[in-house]
Parts: C-alpha cells; structure tokens; sequence
C-alpha cells in the first residue's frame, strides 16, 4: 500500500502538503497578484493521492479565481473577491474597491504524520489601506485513506471586525443578482469537470443545489490527460451568524462549489464582534456514485 504519511515543508511564500512522496496541496500565503485579482492566500494545485489535478489557478474567464480560497465579493461596499463589482444599475462594473488579505504569520504549523496543521493570522484591508478584519485560521489536512484514495482538509476560521463600525457581508444576489451568492469558501474544479454532476444530500443534486440547504454537496468530474475521474466532497459545517449557509454550485460553464455564508441574506457584524465559521473538503480519488457518497457524507460530517 503506498505511503500515507502527511508531511509539509516551508517554501518561504508557500507550504507544500504531501502525502507519501505525492504533493497534495500547496498553500500560497504569499501570492503574486495584481490588485485587480485582490491578492488573498489560496490551495491550488490540490491533487488526489494519485497526483490527479482537483483545482484549477486563474482560468481565462475569471482571473481571480484560484484553487480554494476564502474570500467575499461584497463586503460594506468593498470587494475581496476580484475582478468587477454587480449592481443592479450597473451590472458588473469596475470600482476601486478591491481589498486584500494579507498572511501576516503562522501561529502554528506542525505534523505528527497523521495531520499536518496551518493556523495563521491575517489582514483583511480594504483599497483604502484600512485594516477592517483579523482573522484567525486553522487549515488540517488528514484522514489520508490510501485503500480509499482519500483525504481531507478541515477549514476553520474567526474573522473579527475591527474596522470600528458594522460590517455588512453580503453577495452578488443581496444586491441584486438571482442565484448569484457566492461568498466564503470557494473551490474552483478543473476545466475538464464542466457538466459534471452535482449530488447532494437527502436524495438532493443537480442545479436544484444552487440556494439550497444540505449538509454536504459534491461534485463528480472527469480527468483530461489520464484516465478516469474525481469527487469533491464539501461539508457545510456550521457558521456563527443566523443566517444559513445555503450552497453556491455551478457545472456550468465551469464547476464550482462554495458553502456560501451570506447567499441571499446579510450578515451584519457589529464592530469587535467575531464571525465564525467551519467547513470541510474531501478529495477522493475516483467517481462516487450516491450509495457511497450517502456514506461519505455521514462518515466525515461536522
């Protein structure tokens, strides 16, 4: 059975996450990104324990889009997310509102072979050079299932408002826009995984997903170059605020998911308040059909 032992290595603006002598995921904290893409840490390239592609890093269509990321695209008239801004009288347009987050150190980075664990703290400052968010993050990368073709990655993270007002977080739909609330923790797959499909839990899947409530999602996509295909399982978690997380999901014309915070409500944080959130990605290294998805979601449920 080949190696499953987790391990990382510091490469100054980047960690490198193996398993066995296969690179599963690196963690750019560091990026190289124009403003205009509003520079933010990012996972990309994530592979399977095979060495399967399972991100894509700023696809043609949107720039700003990179492996797995936290980010906001509406956020008190700021934008987190890259590229233009929606309204409703403009439509998408460009503003000088982008912000960033800025990685300013690890709190802890440590591996006992079983789990490898990043906890960092960040910057969220607005185009104005205004730091209007710490944050506190916990990345673990486990459940290494060699048999299973399988691993995990938990994600969790506090961001507190210090901006000395509300912040309101929202999303494209919020202002405006049906069926467009991405915000939050967002994966964008390969290429080669348009039209792949979109399973659920409770007998749930399809484009039914997008705005809707469920504890887990995946998707289910093929490789270009080799042969045979993928599954991303997302958990849902939990977040701090009333509102729901209800999910962003797309096959088309690209495949992403997102467990989306703010969907179709705001969130309004008072000023020194903390907003928290959970969440949980799964790589597996084959197609899952529903039978064993049904199981996967109950086994790695938060």
């Amino acid at each position: 059975m080949p190696d499953a032992t987790l391990a990382v290595r510091d490469e100054d603006t980047s960690l490198i996450i193996t398993a066995g002598d296969v690179e599963i995921a690196q963690y750019v904290h560091r990026p190289d990104a124009p403003d205009a893409e509003s520079p933010k840490p990012y996972l990309h390239p994530i592979r399977s324990l095979s060495g399967a592609p399972m991100s894509v890093y700023r696809p043609w269509d949107h720039r700003w889009h990179k492996g797995l990321q936290m980010t906001w695209a509406h956020l008190s008239g700021q934008n987190f997310w890259g590229g233009p801004t929606f309204s409703v009288e403009r439509n998408y347009h460009w503003e000088d509102n982008l912000g960033r987050i800025d990685h300013t150190g690890f709190t802890e980075l440590s591996s006992d072979g079983r789990q490898v664990v990043a906890a960092e703290s960040l910057h969220w400052v607005s185009a104005q050079g205004e730091h209007w968010i710490t944050e506190q993050r916990r990345q673990v990368f486990h459940g290494v299932d060699a048999a299973r073709g399988i691993w995990a990655l938990d994600f969790t993270t506090e961001l507190r408002n210090v901006r000395g007002a509300t912040l309101d977080f929202g999303s494209p739909t919020t202002h405006g826009r049906p069926l467009a609330g991405y915000a939050g923790y967002f994966w964008r797959g390969p290429r080669s995984w348009t039209g792949g499909t979109i399973i659920g839990a409770d007998g749930q899947g399809g484009e039914e997903m997008m705005g809707a409530e469920a504890p887990w999602l995946a998707m289910v996509g093929r490789h270009d170059e080799i042969d045979g295909g993928g599954t991303v399982l997302a958990v849902a978690g939990h977040s701090s605020a009333s509102v729901p997380i209800k999910w962003f999901v797309r096959n088309q014309a690209f495949a992403v998911i997102s467990p989306s915070p703010s969907f179709d409500e705001e969130i309004a944080l008072a000023d020194g308040d903390t907003l928290e959130l959970a969440h949980r990605y799964v790589f597996i290294d084959h197609m899952c059909d529903r039978a064993e998805l049904d199981d996967l979601g109950a086994e790695f449920a938060l």
